[in-house]
């Protein structure tokens, strides 16, 4: 994840649709309320680098699958989906229907299911429309991007100057809050992606759950890639490994040892405890960006010197109004 166009070709969105394009996945307790969990997707960001420029106000893909993939058992197969579709309504906003699968089917398209919540809206404004549904609470709509990164930087040879490109942008949210036991209450491999259906079927548009994944990755094995499913990504330990090793130094055996670290691409969380990327789940002021290319780099580049936005907010759905 924090994938913000690393994932189509040339910088481009998957399937050249902004509305697929998934940006990053963060899961952390409920602020003052250890037994509940706050599950965030972003996608669609409101700025694209190819074609420069805004993209689309029209915040998700009317029929489109968004999901949220949960692994158990550490198969890295899904025993549990949460699944979300929307659809135009009359006034031209759109609307939202959740679902929750449970046990087999949970590994395949789930676009059916127990309705969890259906014809929620879908915000536009400043304003969070924020829909209850039993245990649940769950926002759509557009938000601050909370992802903080000195883009341009990378862009310039990583010399880094702290110059937030994010600080200023939108992403569409889809953001949760449930009880743990709708998790399993135990260690579990979160994962997301998005499906477009098509004349031929659901076809898979993104999928990740680690932040900047995709860089690892050219061309046609970056399509395998998010095209693929956790439990199939040892195939993906060379590729890894080989990037390691041009873009750190790392020694073949060390690098291969790091690649398994990355792979399955899952988040990895624990609801019991305090949530910190990389060794649990993921909050929205957690510094992937230091993480990543601390680790890329073999410790040559440890920082890009910018920090969390001050615009989240202290309650639900903890992402600050979107810009105008």
């Amino acid at each position: 994840m924090s994938h913000h166009w690393t994932s189509g070709p040339n910088f481009a969105f998957p399937r050249g649709d902004a509305r697929l394009d998934m940006t990053d996945l963060y899961a952390f307790p409920k602020p003052g309320d250890p037994g509940k969990s706050i599950l965030v997707l972003n996608v669609h960001p409101s700025w694209g680098v190819n074609p420069p420029g805004p993209t689309t106000k029209e915040p998700f893909a009317p029929g489109a699958l968004y999901q949220f993939k949960i692994d158990t058992d550490g198969d890295a197969i899904a025993d549990i989906a949460y699944s979300v579709q929307f659809a135009s309504a009359e006034d031209g906003k759109q609307i939202a229907t959740l679902r929750r699968i449970q046990g087999a089917r949970a590994a395949g398209v789930c676009d059916d299911g127990e309705v969890i919540v259906e014809e929620a809206p879908v915000s536009v404004g400043r304003d969070a429309l924020v829909t209850r549904a039993g245990d649940y609470r769950l926002f759509f709509g557009w938000r601050s991007d909370p992802f903080f990164f000195d883009a341009n930087g990378l862009f310039n040879n990583m010399q880094f100057t702290g110059d937030d490109f994010f600080v200023d942008k939108n992403v569409c949210s889809i953001v949760l809050e449930m009880p743990n036991s709708a998790l399993g209450t135990k260690v579990v491999g979160l994962w997301a992606r998005t499906l477009d259906k098509t004349g031929e079927g659901w076809i898979q548009a993104e999928r990740g759950g680690k932040p900047f994944q995709a860089v690892f990755l050219p061309g046609e094995e970056r399509e395998a890639y998010l095209n693929g499913e956790p439990a199939d990504d040892v195939r993906f330990i060379g590729v890894f490994a080989h990037e390691l090793e041009h873009s750190g130094g790392y020694r073949p055996e060390d690098a291969v040892g790091v690649a398994r670290q990355l792979l399955p691409d899952m988040l990895s969380y624990d609801p019991r405890g305090p949530a910190r990327f990389p060794h649990n789940g993921r909050t929205l002021t957690d510094d992937v960006v230091d993480v990543f290319f601390s680790m890329f780099t073999n410790g040559k580049v440890t920082a890009d010197k910018v920090g969390p936005h001050g615009d989240l907010l202290d309650e639900f759905p903890y992402l600050g109004p979107p810009h105008d």
